[in-house]
């Protein structure tokens, strides 16, 4: 296939550094366990080509590119009828059985976007592993009191184990990136829903990092009414210093209140 030109606005830059590929094809290991494995942005194919070798009877590929979704099914064509040519943020993802794999160099304009979706799936997303841009990759796997600690961090921690595992150079990849990336693995927690309600422990950790220089006390008024809630510490931190299992516990403390 010859060369084609990338397209910006899907935020493309293949890797093509085979060192790389292989250590994040090593990374993803046996996908046999997995029910489903879906590799999200394949491009031509760099990463595919290693993890078609296991012949995985429900291994698909999402890609938004009318081209690259044409050059897969040319180029593999044990892939046709698994090419899904969609964007992952809007296609129907029910042929997805649990557990599920979810890999792939992520596009990096809507990578934080991927991540929210896996969660809204994790009845059947099980594991996710995948190349992020760096400073992204740091905020999803950041423990409290760390400065990459945010609203990320702790909607993903809050469902999945998270793990940095290795960086990734401008120059492994065509054309470079001016960011260095960085690959994670995300396995799902055995617990799959909070011991507090959901949906106000997301709206209370987004209030609480939207002003994160605050304190507890004074980002939560909206929660609080402006009350001392039995003059519990926690409100006189901040909010990166408040781990994925406090917040819930703050939940609970300002719903009964």
């Amino acid at each position: 296939m010859s060369k084609l030109y990338l397209k910006k606005s899907l935020g493309q830059h293949f890797l093509k550094d085979e060192g790389i590929l292989q250590k994040i094809a090593e990374a993803i290991g046996d996908m046999s366990p997995f029910k489903t494995v879906v590799e999200i942005g394949p491009g031509m194919g760099a990463l595919t080509k290693y993890l078609i070798r296991q012949k995985h009877e429900n291994f698909f590929v999402v890609e938004l590119d009318d081209r690259w979704a044409e050059h897969l099914s040319n180029a593999y064509p044990s892939l046709r009828g698994k090419i899904i040519h969609e964007d992952f943020l809007q296609t129907d993802l029910g042929f997805l059985q649990n557990p599920t794999h979810v890999v792939g160099n992520f596009p990096y304009n809507i990578s934080s976007q991927i991540v929210f979706r896996i969660i809204d799936e994790r009845e059947k997303v099980e594991m996710m592993t995948g190349m992020f841009q760096k400073e992204v990759a740091l905020r999803i796997a950041a423990k409290h009191g760390s400065k990459d600690y945010g609203v990320t961090s702790v909607l993903t921690q809050a469902y999945y184990d998270c793990h940095y595992l290795f960086d990734v150079t401008p120059d492994c990849f065509d054309p470079p990136p001016k960011v260095m990336s960085g690959i994670i693995q995300l396995k799902r927690k055995e617990k799959r829903t909070l011991d507090c309600d959901e949906v106000l422990f997301k709206r209370i950790v987004k209030a609480a990092f939207n002003q994160r220089r605050k304190t507890m006390r004074n980002s939560l008024k909206e929660f609080t009414g402006g009350k001392e809630l039995a003059s519990n510490d926690i409100f006189n931190l901040r909010p990166e210093q408040i781990s994925v299992q406090a917040f819930q516990e703050l939940t609970n403390l300002i719903q009964s209140s």
